[in-house]
Formats: structure tokens, sequence, C-alpha cells
């Protein structure tokens, strides 16, 4: 059985990438690809070393975090998210502009965020499921070393959905 997959690109910014499966439905449920290596969307000399879960509940917001070298294939296995990516590179031409995505365990897409970007995401369901996959040179880097950006920093203007979300000290 073969799954079409329909790679695209972020309308702000050509490095980020959408990765949407065509899902298989048949009486049973559905079946989709998540990932495969025939479709590697990471740049050469990159592969995926780790496997992350976050669960979340109704207007948990976690963000914006990223690092230098880092690149994340994010999902949402369970509910729906809206997930913000922030270009964190001073020296590129969109330093500090955003775009978002809402992704859900309905329409299976996944994002590619690329090093130097910071990701968030808010949970619009009353649960979520986020999952994100890593790659990284050498060191894995730890949420304790990574760049925050306030996740309503105005000098970037996110539009959010919520106003007061609930966030951890990290995020505050």
């Amino acid at each position: 059985m073969s799954f079409k997959t329909k790679i695209t690109k972020s309308e702000i910014f050509s490095e980020v990438q959408l990765i949407q499966p065509d899902p298989w439905f048949d009486y049973r449920g559905e079946m989709w690809t998540f990932w495969e290596k025939e479709n590697e969307v990471l740049p050469e000399g990159h592969e995926f070393k780790i496997s992350k879960f976050t669960r979340s509940y109704k207007n948990v917001l976690r963000g914006l975090h990223g690092d230098k070298v880092t690149w994340k294939y994010i999902s949402c296995v369970w509910g729906e998210i809206y997930l913000v990516v922030v270009d964190n590179r001073p020296d590129s031409k969109t330093y500090r502009e955003w775009d978002s995505f809402v992704i859900s365990d309905r329409n299976h897409l996944s994002v590619l965020v690329p090093a130097g970007f910071v990701n968030g995401h808010l949970c619009l369901s009353n649960e979520c499921l986020f999952h994100y996959t890593q790659s990284y040179p050498k060191e894995y880097v730890d949420w304790m070393d990574q760049d925050v950006v306030k996740w309503n920093d105005e000098s970037i203007g996110i539009d959010w959905p919520i106003k007061n979300p609930i966030l951890n000290w990290r995020d505050k």
C-alpha cells in the first residue's frame, strides 16, 4: 500500500516545510505515513535522533523555544494545536517574522522547523498531544540551553487566539 505525501513550504519562510500525508480510510478507521526516508525533509548530513511528546490541556501555551542547531519535525497526535514559528536568526531578512498553523489529529499536518527558529504551541482542544522529532549535529540542546522568546513579545506581534494562556514560569 503506497501513501502519497505532499510537501510544501510556508508562505512566510521558504525554510519551513509543511508535510501533508494522504491518509487511507476504510471501515476500520484510517492510516497515514508520518515520515519515510524517501521523503527526507532534513538537509543532507542531518538525521532524526530523538522523539518526544508533550501532553497539554486547553489554553496551555508552551514556547517560544528553539536553538541554533536543532531541526524539529512537529505534529499533533491527539487534539488540536495552534503552532507558531518565528525566525530567530538575527542575520536573516525575515528575522522576527512569524507564521502559524493549526495542526490536529484530523488534518495530520506536520511542520519542519529549521535550526535558528523558535516555536510555540497553544492547545486549542480539551487535551492535545504534541509530538516532535529532533535532529541535531553533535550534542542534544536541552531546555535550559535553548533560546526563549516571550510568547507575547510586542516587537514580533503574534496574533494568538487567546489573551491569557496558561503558562509556566519559563514562558511568562
